[in-house]
């Protein structure tokens, strides 16, 4: 290993090794991340590329965040600048066509979420934008187009005016915005839970879902600040 030829190996060696947990993966792929500046192979005196460990370590997390996490590149750039120690970064935004390629949608389905008001049309979009859309994109392949989800919107818009009412007379107050803040996540973390619990209930009185044993009405979902358990229980009704 001193004269270092077993230290870098060749694009095939590459691909041998990353093919097992991403079948997908082609010269032409590495070749595009390596435009893109996410990897920077050696090059031999021959012009042929030569990885390192590093270099592959690299593709794999790429890759990984890819397909696990549905990241645009942008992102991952981002993420892999940080861990190079690269103190310049930039909000997770992305252009339209990011945006399709890391929700797995198509353009009328987020030209359609842009004409109900779901998503706002930007020119740069950002990761809420990418929930949305991801949403759809599932809902989608239960035959839940958007159209059908302006009734969710437009529940949406008035919890919102809830809060917004309980928070107004902090937030009218002079000093620090916190106070407002404070309240304003509490309120809407127990209005997302009573929400989820009511749909709960519904389903589970429509025989869509099963109540936890000993539960009373409203009580099937646990009382969490950030309400994230209150969806579980949904995700149980559909099998996902």
């Amino acid at each position: 290993m001193t004269s270092g030829h077993r230290a870098y190996v060749g694009i095939g060696q590459v691909l041998a090794e990353l093919r097992d947990d991403f079948p997908d993966i082609s010269p032409s792929k590495i070749r595009f991340l390596e435009a893109e500046g996410l990897v920077q192979p050696a090059r031999a005196e021959s012009g042929y590329r030569r990885f390192g460990s590093g270099d592959i370590e690299r593709l794999r997390y790429i890759l990984t965040a890819q397909r696990d996490e549905y990241l645009p590149l942008r992102v991952i750039k981002q993420r892999l600048d940080a861990m190079d120690g690269v103190t310049e970064s930039s909000p997770d935004t992305m252009t339209r066509s990011e945006l399709l390629g890391a929700a797995g949608a198509d353009e009328p389905l987020l030209a359609e979420l842009e004409a109900y008001g779901l998503v706002r049309r930007a020119r740069l979009y950002g990761t809420d934008a990418l929930t949305v859309v991801r949403c759809a994109v599932s809902l989608r392949e239960f035959g839940i187009q958007p159209r059908h989800l302006r009734a969710v919107k437009a529940a949406a818009e008035r919890e919102v005016t809830l809060v917004e009412q309980v928070a107004a007379p902090l937030s009218r107050q002079k000093g620090s915005r916190e106070p407002a803040l404070r309240v304003a996540r509490d309120a809407a973390a127990h209005i997302a839970r009573l929400h989820a619990t009511l749909v709960e209930d519904g389903l589970t009185e429509a025989g869509l879902a099963s109540a936890p044993a000993g539960a009373g009405r409203y009580q099937s979902v646990p009382a969490e600040p950030d309400g994230r358990e209150a969806a579980q229980g949904l995700r149980s009704a559909s099998g996902r």
